[in-house]
C-alpha cells in the first residue's frame, strides 16, 4: 500500500507528558506551552485531564487550562475524561472534544481504573449520550493494544472486540496504544489488519511509545497499513503511571522528521516545534528525549 499523502498529528504533550511528571507544573506555563505548540501548525492538541487531582494532581488545574486557550484557530484541544463527572465538568469549562479511553487487558483496566473492561464500556455509555446531545466530539483510546505489563501478549481479537465496541457507542477515532513500546512492525501490521476489518482504516490512529527504541518502526509500518494519524508527544515527554517501566511517547520532533523525509504532508513546522520542546524542557530541568531535536541544537 502506498503511503498516506497527508497525516494529522496528535499532540498529546500537554496531557499525557506532563501527567507523568513528578513535580507540579505552574498553569501559566502549561498554557504558553499549548500556545507553543499551537503555533507550529498542530490541528490537535491534547490539553489537558479532567480527572480526579487525588489521582492526578498534575491536572488539578484542568479546568483553567482550557478556558484560557485561544479559540478560532482551526485548533481542536481535545480533553480526557475517565467518566460523567469529568465530562461535565469539561463541558462547563468550554470542551468541543474528549477522549475515553478502554484497554484491551482486565489486570490493566483493573489497576488503571479500578473496573473491568466491560465495566469500564458501560461507565462511558452516559458520556457518549451526552456528548451527543452537547455535539461534541469523543475519540477513544484503546491501551495496551500490543502488549501488557501484567498480561504480556494482548490477543488481538480482543483489541479488535474493544476498539469495535468504543466506535460503535460514538468514538469517531480510536487510537490504538502500544502503552509499554513493547511493539514490532510486524506485529503493528497484524493489529492493524484485525482492527481494520472491523473499523474503517480512516477512523484509526496509532499510539505508540518508544520503551524499546521500536515507535518510528512501528509507525512505519501503521502508514503502510493506512493509518495517517498519529499520537506523539514532543520532546517524548510521557509514560503511564499504571505501566511500570515504560518510557515516553514518540517524540513529535522525531516522527515529523520521518513524515518529512517520506513526503507526507503535516502541515507542521519542525523548528517551531523543536522550540516548543526546548521551552518545556527548560520549565522541567531536564533534557529532550528527541533525537532530532538533540541533533539540531544540542541537549536543552
Amino acid at each position: 500500500m502506498a503511503f498516506p499523502a497527508s497525516v494529522r498529528i496528535v499532540e498529546v504533550g500537554p496531557r499525557d507528558g506532563l501527567q507523568n511528571e513528578n513535580q507540579i507544573v505552574p498553569t501559566g506555563t502549561k498554557i504558553e506551552f499549548i500556545r507553543l505548540l499551537a503555533e507550529t501548525g498542530l490541528k490537535t492538541i491534547e490539553a489537558t485531564a479532567f480527572v480526579s487531582p487525588k489521582w492526578v494532581p498534575q491536572m488539578a488545574d484542568h479546568a483553567d487550562v482550557l478556558r484560557a486557550l485561544p479559540r478560532g484557530q482551526g485548533i481542536s484541544y481535545p480533553v480526557l475524561v475517565p467518566n460523567m463527572r469529568g465530562f461535565e465538568a469539561a463541558a462547563e469549562a468550554g470542551a468541543t472534544e474528549v477522549a475515553v479511553f478502554a484497554a484491551a487487558s482486565e489486570t490493566f483496566s483493573q489497576r488503571n481504573i479500578n473496573c473491568s473492561i466491560a465495566e469500564s464500556l458501560e461507565r462511558f455509555a452516559p458520556v457518549f449520550a451526552a456528548a451527543l446531545t452537547a455535539n461534541i466530539r469523543v475519540r477513544g483510546y484503546v491501551s495496551c493494544a500490543l502488549g501488557c505489563p501484567y498480561e504480556g501478549e494482548v490477543p488481538l481479537a480482543r483489541v479488535a472486540d474493544v476498539a469495535a465496541a468504543l466506535f460503535e457507542r460514538g468514538c469517531y477515532e480510536i487510537s490504538l496504544g502500544d502503552t509499554i513500546g513493547v511493539g514490532t512492525p510486524n506485529r503493528t501490521s497484524e493489529l492493524i489488519a484485525t482492527v481494520a476489518a472491523r473499523i474503517p482504516i480512516d477512523s484509526l490512529a496509532g499510539h505508540f511509545h518508544d520503551t524499546y527504541g521500536q515507535a518510528l518502526a512501528n509507525i512505519y509500518a501503521a502508514l503502510l497499513a493506512g493509518v495517517h494519524v498519529f499520537d506523539a508527544s514532543v520532546s517524548g515527554l510521557g509514560g503511564c503511571p499504571y505501566a511500570p517501566g515504560a518510557a515516553g511517547n514518540v517524540a513529535t520532533e522525531d516522527l515529523l522528521y520521518l513524515l518529512n523525509g517520506i513526503r507526507i504532508e503535516t502541515g507542521v513546522d519542525l523548528d517551531r516545534l523543536i522550540s516548543a520542546g526546548a521551552f518545556i524542557c527548560e520549565q522541567l530541568g531536564r533534557s529532550t528525549q528527541s533525537r532530532v531535536a538533540n541533533a539540531r541544537q544540542g541537549s536543552c
